[in-house]
């Protein structure tokens, strides 16, 4: 982090020093082409170098007073910085009539002191143009700071949302493996338990490991859902029936970590486990132009699906699918639960197709 605010610092230092010698450098500049007007002797150049150079100088103690002034209330830091300016000016008025004096007029003295004041209130236009850069810089850059901060603020909210929703997974699953395992000990089948624990192991891992942020291939989504439902199968038996289709140009594609495994879960809870004689799920995936299309389907009892939507009291996982996938791609995306024939629930999702790059 230290290195961090080094950077920044070096940044800004770099940005202010460059800024102000260039402005004053300009300023040299336009008085330079302004004396073209007048029938001035080649020293005048000299001159307009010691004052551009003066202004160069006394502005620099400015920058130090503003930001001191900035941690003030705001009519305090007004008056401040209108003395400030004021103080810098009529130092600044009395050094350009010095120059000019003195080595212009090659010693001349005017007839009264005050003389070497005039022309302060130019000099406090020049000042005062030099502040206005200034604090119009500084205000741009609290706001652009301002603006990453929100945005890396409302970015982590996002990711965190998508992490919440990613990880509402159904406890019950959990619970019921657990329970099949004890099961499988007490029966001592104990390679069965065995393989089921470290098809748990892996599918558990799967799910932390994955970043639900990035999006992985299908193909590695296909092989974690395998592991599940061969977990699923050990409670169910022989009344659990998977049905694959995947389309070869699919297994590449780039799909949300764990995209479907609430939906499949969703299939075993309300279709399977209701069939005393067991059912079955079809799973399948395909493109459709520049979409990837998915679809979950089961030949359980049916539900209730009004507007697109299951009527199930207390139901998160279909629900986070939804709202994960208008995180990630907002309207790109469609999404939707109807029946299916004969019988049965149909889930589908389109969403982009993509590829990830070598």
């Amino acid at each position: 982090m230290s290195s961090r605010w080094q950077r920044l610092f070096e940044s800004n230092e770099r940005l202010f020093w460059t800024l102000h010698s260039a402005g004053w450098a300009g300023f040299a500049l336009i008085y330079y082409i302004g004396s073209f007007l007048h029938d001035v002797r080649p020293i005048w150049v000299f001159i307009i170098l010691l004052n551009a150079y003066a202004g160069w100088l006394l502005t620099i103690p400015l920058r130090f007073v503003f930001q001191w002034t900035r941690k003030l209330p705001p009519l305090k830091m007004i008056i401040t910085v209108v003395f400030a300016c004021y103080i810098v000016a009529l130092v600044w008025a009395v050094v350009k009539n010095i120059n000019y004096w003195e080595i212009y007029k090659h010693g001349y003295r005017p007839e009264a002191w005050y003389m070497y004041f005039t022309n302060t209130i130019n000099s406090l236009i020049m000042i005062g143009c030099w502040s206005g850069v200034y604090f119009g810089i500084k205000n741009f850059q609290m706001l652009q700071k301002e603006k990453q901060n929100a945005l890396k603020a409302s970015t982590m909210a996002h990711q965190a949302h998508i992490k919440m929703l990613r990880y509402q997974l159904n406890p019950h699953f959990l619970f019921n493996t657990l329970n099949a395992i004890s099961t499988l000990i007490l029966l001592k089948e104990n390679d069965i338990a065995e393989a089921m624990v470290s098809r748990l192991s892996d599918f558990l891992r799967y799910s932390l490991d994955n970043d639900p942020i990035k999006r992985v291939p299908l193909g590695q989504e296909i092989k974690a859902l395998r592991l599940y439902l061969e977990i699923e199968k050990v409670r169910f038996d022989d009344r659990l029936e998977v049905n694959w289709d995947i389309d070869e140009r699919c297994e590449n594609a780039l799909v949300p970590s764990m995209i479907l495994q609430p939906i499949i879960e969703n299939a075993v809870k309300h279709a399977i486990s209701k069939m005393e004689q067991g059912g079955r799920i079809a799973i399948s995936a395909r493109t459709f132009g520049n979409d990837l299309l998915m679809d979950v389907a089961d030949n359980g009892p049916g539900a209730d699906i009004r507007d697109g939507q299951l009527s199930r009291v207390n139901g998160v996982g279909l629900v986070n699918i939804r709202e994960r996938l208008q995180s990630l791609y907002h309207r790109n995306f469609a999404f939707s639960i109807e029946h299916n024939q004969p019988s049965g629930v149909r889930v589908r999702l389109r969403i982009p197709y993509e590829i990830k790059d070598a």
